[in-house]
């Protein structure tokens, strides 16, 4: 068990800090994290998968919180083009967790990959300048459902998708990474109550299990993800907007790679 504990603590601090520097919500770093744990602690294998992206989802709920205020206190976020995307990535989030419920998800996961390669290959071009045109609200408000319904799928953020979206709209990257931020909270919130919505009453879950959140989980990593994210989040304005951007793609690069081959293997040995 201390093991164990330990464990979490370490992911929840890396977590935390790409929480606050990219805008991602964490997940990236928890969700393996925790499907590998799980695995050692003898989980059914059918709801490892629904277990580890609903407790990353519940955990981004607290850094996502923590980051987002931070960014707020340094006047980063966009409240004018966070609102509109609010009500979309709600929808989406809750609609991905139900899906999620019904799916086994490794073909998904593969695709994700490849989508994430090519978001991260365009991210090392130089992007748009400050100013473009932003979409209307309608397109804004499928972009934002779809990104909800990702983000839900694999237990993430949506700071993947939002803040090379938002660079592809102009948007300046310590705005784009601090209204990503702020973004994962809704994103979260409504992904994990799906969650456990969808995971309550199934025979399976282990103890301290509410849906599919483990709890233990859940407390072990917010402990250190939260106040780490914070320190994230003060870097994310500290360095060079070009270095942030492709130490930005590199990231997605790493999390694309680690889907990739997780998800061969997982296709492989079926």
């Amino acid at each position: 068990m201390l093991t164990i504990l330990i464990v979490f603590a370490v992911v929840g601090v890396a977590a935390g800090l790409i929480a606050g520097l990219f805008g991602l919500g964490g997940g990236v770093v928890m969700v393996p994290a925790m499907i590998y744990t799980f695995g050692a602690l003898a989980f059914p294998e059918a709801i490892t998968v629904h277990l580890a992206v609903g407790t990353s989802l519940a955990c981004i709920v607290v850094t996502a919180s923590v980051a987002g205020w931070t960014h707020w206190q340094r006047g980063a976020i966009d409240w004018s083009l966070l609102k509109p995307l609010v009500p979309g990535v709600v929808l989406g989030a809750w609609l991905g967790a139900m899906v999620a419920s019904q799916l086994a998800g490794e073909q998904l996961k593969l695709a994700f990959a490849v989508f994430l390669m090519l978001v991260a290959l365009t991210m090392l071009r130089r992007l748009p300048s400050e100013g473009s045109a932003l979409p209307g609200p309608v397109k804004l408000g499928v972009v934002a459902a779809a990104i909800g319904g990702f983000s839900s799928l694999f237990g993430v953020g949506g700071g993947s998708m939002t803040v090379p979206y938002l660079r592809f709209c102009g948007v300046a990257m310590a705005r784009a990474v601090a209204t990503s931020a702020a973004l994962g909270l809704p994103i979260a919130l409504s992904g994990a109550v799906s969650y456990v919505v969808q995971g309550w009453g199934e025979e399976t879950l282990p103890e301290g299990a509410l849906g599919f959140v483990y709890l233990p989980a859940f407390l072990g990593l917010v402990l250190c993800s939260a106040p780490a994210s914070r320190v994230g989040a003060k870097l994310a304005h500290r360095l060079p907007a070009a270095k942030l951007q492709k130490a930005f793609a590199i990231v997605l690069l790493l999390i694309a790679a680690q889907l990739l081959v997780s998800g061969m293997m997982s296709t492989a040995q079926a």
